[in-house]
């Protein structure tokens, strides 16, 4: 993959509302696949710089079937197999103790791997967990999309929840589809709402808004370890790459001056994204089977 013409859309971080577009000179980016012939690769988290996990869901919604949590060493390319079975392993975050925590969306649980490969389930009876994210705390915060596409005005019962070790808690619900979430090191949590195209933020004292809006079919999404570039895919033509009309991108917007800019465009379909603590950004290509990397390029 090849470096690409960036530019960047001049937004208002408070409102979501784009107030201007101009071309000018943004961060460039080098990409490359770091891994491929994958089978359906999903959701993707990082350890420091050096280390991927991700799901693989080819059966999804087949229990025993070849879904699995895998890790890649970006050092040596080796990938291992940390756990295999789950019906539909979905979005998955590292903790700081290095134990993983993934969604399971047809099984409605969310599961728990410490370091030595012990798998427990978390919490059970959910209802289609999606998107996964972790305070610096480790408390667990996770969206629900039971009903996608469907607003809680028109009977939708999707939601944003936390789970603090004892109580699972609401944060917010009647989003079409609240797809995946992060979450600062403060308690400000950022979640994809995908059928509605919009990015919201939740602040720690429960104040919900409208970060960015007129997007196109939103996905993944991650923040850099700063807190301070939010990182986001778009999917509207699934499937598809650039080369046949394919429209999807992935963008990074800074939150503390309010730069929008579009960091790769054209992939099949960027799924989930993650960036390391040295600024490179890793994504899922779910029907292209890859892992992409990209490179901030220095000195432009």
């Amino acid at each position: 993959m090849r470096a690409i013409s960036k530019f960047v859309l001049c937004v208002a971080a408070a409102s979501g509302v784009v107030l201007s577009a101009r071309p000018v000179r943004a961060q460039e980016y080098q990409t490359r696949v770091v891994a491929s012939g994958l089978a359906r690769p999903v959701g993707i988290a990082l350890r420091g710089s050096g280390t991927i996990y991700f799901t693989l869901v080819p059966t999804p919604g087949v229990a025993g079937g070849a879904n699995s949590v895998n890790r890649l060493s970006l050092g040596s390319g080796a990938i291992t197999l940390l756990h295999q079975g789950e019906p539909e392993p979905t979005n998955i975050v590292v903790g700081r103790d290095g134990a993983l925590y993934w969604t399971c969306k047809s099984a409605g649980v969310i599961l728990r791997q410490t370091e030595d490969g012990t798998t427990t389930r978390l919490l059970v009876g959910l209802r289609q967990p999606s998107g996964i994210g972790l305070d610096r705390l480790d408390n667990v915060y996770f969206t629900e999309v039971p009903s996608p596409g469907v607003p809680g005005s028109a009977g939708g019962t999707n939601a944003v929840k936390l789970f603090d070790g004892v109580n699972t808690l609401t944060l917010h619900e009647g989003d079409p589809e609240p797809t995946d979430v992060v979450v600062d090191k403060e308690g400000t949590a950022y979640w994809t709402c995908k059928s509605a195209g919009v990015i919201l933020k939740r602040t720690p004292a429960g104040q919900v808004s409208v970060l960015l809006r007129g997007l196109s079919q939103p996905v993944g999404i991650a923040l850099d370890h700063r807190d301070e570039v939010l990182y986001f895919t778009e999917v509207p033509t699934p499937g598809v790459p650039a080369s046949r009309g394919g429209r999807n991108q992935v963008s990074a917007f800074n939150l503390v001056t309010g730069a929008r800019s579009v960091v790769d465009f054209g992939d099949p379909e960027p799924t989930d994204v993650a960036v390391a603590r040295n600024g490179k950004l890793y994504w899922t290509c779910t029907s292209a089977g890859v892992i992409v990397e990209a490179s901030p390029v220095r000195g432009r």
